[in-house]
């Protein structure tokens, strides 16, 4: 039986944020990644445009997200559903870090507003 302690868990950081990756092809999945975001006080991460639907539920906190050029303040228990090709930003304009647990399909690329593709190893 696959577990993935969380002491095995796969950390990564970018645009200010933290990835704790647990469910990838690399722990062993065979379709679906998984991840534990940290989004640090004042944080504002750069729009970015995704090719896989992601389900994103904020555990502790509050953050602006705004999808396709709406915004709307999520609260912890919150789940938002980012649909492919889809443009996704996230801020927290509070003062303490938010906790999300994110969901995708193996295969994840994010298009960033200057054409950069980032394939994150999170979802990969």
């Amino acid at each position: 039986m696959p577990v993935i302690r969380s002491s095995d868990a796969v950390t990564h950081e970018i645009h200010g944020a933290r990835f704790v990756s647990y469910a990838t092809p690399l722990s062993g999945s065979k379709e679906l990644c998984a991840w534990r975001g940290e989004i640090p006080a004042g944080t504002k991460a750069p729009a970015h445009t995704v090719n896989r639907e992601e389900i994103f539920h904020l555990l502790i906190g509050d953050l602006l997200i705004t999808l396709d050029g709406v915004t709307e303040r999520v609260t912890a228990g919150d789940t938002v559903i980012i649909n492919p090709g889809a443009t996704l930003a996230v801020e927290n304009p509070t003062a303490h870090t938010a906790i999300t647990w994110v969901t995708t399909s193996i295969g994840l690329e994010a298009t960033m507003t200057d054409g950069t593709v980032i394939t994150p190893p999170w979802a990969n």
